[in-house]
């Protein structure tokens, strides 16, 4: 499935007009507060170096350094500044999406209940002052695109890059999260920690023959200095919970666009066709959320680095039973509790009633044992008693007798 939920019956978005008024609204997402805490100078950052403001804006906003991944495909806006020899590091918390590259500016995409993914750019101020943070207007060009469902959202690309940097091939287009085959992805960027899970497209340019494309393997910090960046990888348990991430957050995006859309034209209660559209909206976001599509880890599993998952773990929300929606398996699948952990996150909490409610609701019809549904006939019963408890425990606003 694409990033967007159904691609047939998208609606247009007048971003910049009402009902959504993207442009217009005051922020609220993570960054945006952080950002008035900057220029109000209650935050100070270490400018003492990159390495080290990078650090230190990662520990305000609660990012992991361990969650980096290294892009070397020139599919930024600092197209320029990118190559095997200077890859854009990523790093990411469940809100918050930071990009670094050496020598450049630092960009943000936070994403904010209302709005999606605000876009941020700036320097990183070498005096000591406040950074002179922009919002990214030219983001817009690929982040509100066919590839996110036409709404502010992440984006997520594999290509073959060719020696002089521009793409050679291109894989998975639309495609955005777990349901993306493995030897899909990877394209353009470093991936460590793989072990022997070879079939990917990752860790490669390539080069045109009269033969066809030829793959030209590339080792992660040979061609440049992992001192550059904060951790000595790209690990492949952090590529696999970004792609998680990114797609969940899309449909989520969209699904606030699209309900707000169709309670606009219909001065707020909602057409027939309007109501069903949203019933499949939430029957597809609920697929996604129970990880319905998700496609198998490579043979053995995946170890992920140790750091990373300490950190991963670190926020989980406990049920009374010791239990939590971010357990790893990492056998077959990322997660031992089938229901992603994005629940908690300020794309879903901040849906609209109209499809927060129906989500619900089809959870707690795909989660049901007395009367179960063949749709979600992969989850076996003692996985859906440990989802239902995790949820009933850690969400406030289940509905009553949920």
């Amino acid at each position: 499935m694409g990033a967007g939920l159904l691609h047939a019956q998208m609606p247009q978005y007048e971003l910049g007009q009402a009902p959504h008024n993207y442009w217009q609204r005051t922020p609220s997402d993570r960054f945006a507060k952080l950002k008035a805490d900057l220029a109000s100078g209650s935050v100070v950052l270490d400018a003492s170096s990159e390495k080290a403001y990078l650090l230190s804006l990662l520990r305000s906003l609660g990012i992991s350094p361990a969650t980096q991944t290294l892009v070397f495909s020139t599919t930024s806006l600092q197209l320029s500044l990118i190559s095997p020899r200077n890859p854009r590091a990523v790093y990411f918390s469940e809100d918050v999406y930071i990009g670094f590259i050496p020598g450049g500016k630092i960009e943000v995409v936070s994403v904010d209940p209302d709005l999606g993914g605000v876009f941020y750019i700036f320097d990183i101020p070498h005096d000591g002052g406040a950074p002179r943070i922009e919002r990214a207007t030219r983001c817009m060009n690929c982040h509100a695109g066919e590839e996110t469902g036409r709404v502010p959202g992440l984006l997520i690309k594999s290509v073959v890059p060719g020696p002089s940097g521009g793409s050679l091939e291109s894989f998975r287009q639309e495609l955005m999260g777990h349901a993306v085959p493995l030897a899909q992805r990877f394209g353009g960027w470093h991936v460590t920690g793989a072990g022997n899970f070879t079939n990917h497209w990752g860790n490669l340019i390539g080069r045109s023959s009269p033969q066809g494309l030829i793959k030209i393997p590339i080792e992660p910090g040979r061609q440049f200095s992992y001192a550059r960046y904060l951790v000595p990888t790209s690990d492949l348990l952090a590529h696999l919970l970004h792609e998680h991430q990114a797609g969940f957050v899309n449909r989520a995006v969209e699904a606030t666009y699209r309900t707000r859309t169709y309670l606009d034209a219909d001065k707020g209660r909602l057409s027939p066709a309007h109501a069903t559209d949203l019933d499949r909206l939430a029957r597809a976001l609920t697929r996604y959320l129970l990880f319905a599509d998700e496609v198998p880890l490579p043979p053995g599993g995946v170890v992920g680095d140790a750091e990373l998952k300490v950190d991963f773990l670190k926020s989980r929300r406990i049920a009374r039973a010791g239990t939590s929606l971010k357990d790893f398996d990492l056998k077959t699948r990322i997660f031992k509790h089938r229901c992603s952990y994005m629940i908690h996150s300020a794309a879903f909490q901040g849906l609209p009633p109209e499809i927060k409610q129906r989500v619900h609701r089809r959870l707690a019809e795909a989660l049901d044992t007395v009367k179960p549904d063949a749709e979600y006939a992969y989850l076996p019963v003692v996985e859906k008693v440990a989802i239902r408890q995790i949820l009933r425990e850690t969400l406030s606003d289940l509905p009553k007798g949920w």
